[in-house]
């Protein structure tokens, strides 16, 4: 049952990326992006993870957006997929990538303030 959850959550996110991209028409939904479905055991819930590029005011109307769009998104997945119950969406704001990208900057900041290493000395002793 866990292998048609996971194929069954990439098909969803796989379409609603595409939903989202080409159908959606509200101004509100900026730079969206579907990294994960997480589907329950009856697989008539599914909980969507969406990266949102910007400011925290443009992710939330983002999130509000797409909560609001729910049912045209669910219509257009039952249009799309082969399935008998096409599941119930929740959306949910996925900071994970903005995280990343926080410790990666932290890191480059780090190094660049790192003194440089002293040179390796090799087998016999020199520099």
């Amino acid at each position: 049952m866990r292998h048609r959850q996971e194929q069954l959550g990439e098909a969803i996110a796989h379409e609603l990326s595409d939903v989202i991209r080409s159908r959606m028409q509200d101004p509100r939904i900026g730079f969206a992006s579907v990294t994960s479905v997480e589907l329950s055991a009856d697989l008539r819930h599914a909980k969507v993870f969406i990266s949102v590029l910007g400011t925290p005011e443009e992710q939330q109307a983002t999130m509000q957006a797409l909560k609001h769009g729910a049912g045209f998104l669910r219509h257009e997945l039952a249009q799309r997929l082969a399935v008998r119950f096409t599941p119930e969406l929740s959306f949910k704001l996925d900071d994970s990538i903005a995280h990343g990208a926080r410790v990666a900057q932290l890191l480059r900041e780090i190094h660049d303030d790192a003194p440089d290493a002293a040179p390796v000395a090799d087998e016999k002793g020199n520099a």
